[in-house]
């Protein structure tokens, strides 16, 4: 069970769901969420999860992304929904951020129990939010196979433009795949529904 007892903040998705900071503060539960679910996610991301999680590997990756989040290179997330005894870890979401470029790449993924409950939508919707309000960011760049539908659909629904296709630029152990890139210009962004803005530190 992929459970936090406690968080640096949360950044609440509604009721029952919270984005946290995906740092090594919660590499026990990071690292159990990705054991859980590499197998799955290896069809997408040609360039990770294609061996089982190593915790630490795990704990120096969250390291680096802690250091990402202090110099503002990085928005390391994770989706967590209301547990028992604190909050479960059901999904990863982050912004690689270009300060100099003000534009950025999206990323995100959920586990599979939790698929179809609106929660990578209201993630999206957060994270467009945050980067083109307070971070002050023109364009968000999604890259996606073209085989992953449901990948492709977050971004059409959220109002990304279809920018092309690379095409066998997506690598994986045994084939390549074509990559379609997305992208959102901060004057089209129109939010689907009211999610709440993140606490200000």
């Amino acid at each position: 069970m992929s459970t936090v007892t406690a968080a640096e903040f949360t950044w609440p998705l509604g009721d029952d769901a919270v984005l946290i900071p995906r740092t090594v503060a919660i590499a026990e539960a990071h690292f159990a969420l990705v054991e859980a679910n590499y197998q799955r996610l290896a069809q997408w991301f040609g360039d990770a999860y294609q061996e089982p999680p190593v915790l630490d590997e795990t704990r120096a990756n969250l390291v680096e992304a802690g250091q990402g989040w202090l110099d503002g290179s990085l928005l390391p997330l994770s989706i967590a929904v209301k547990a028992d005894n604190g909050w479960r870890l059901v999904g990863w979401a982050q912004l690689e951020i270009d300060r100099r470029a003000r534009s950025a790449e999206i990323g995100y993924w959920l586990d599979t129990d939790f698929v179809g409950r609106g929660l990578i939508s209201r993630t999206v919707t957060a994270v467009l939010d945050h980067a083109f309000g307070p971070l002050g960011l023109l364009r968000v760049r999604l890259c996606t196979t073209i085989d992953n539908t449901r990948s492709r659909n977050v971004a059409e629904r959220m109002g990304f433009t279809q920018e092309g296709v690379l095409r066998e630029a997506a690598v994986f152990p045994t084939e390549r795949r074509d990559l379609v890139i997305y992208g959102l210009l901060a004057r089209e962004w129109r939010p689907p529904a009211r999610v709440d803005a993140p606490p200000r530190g």
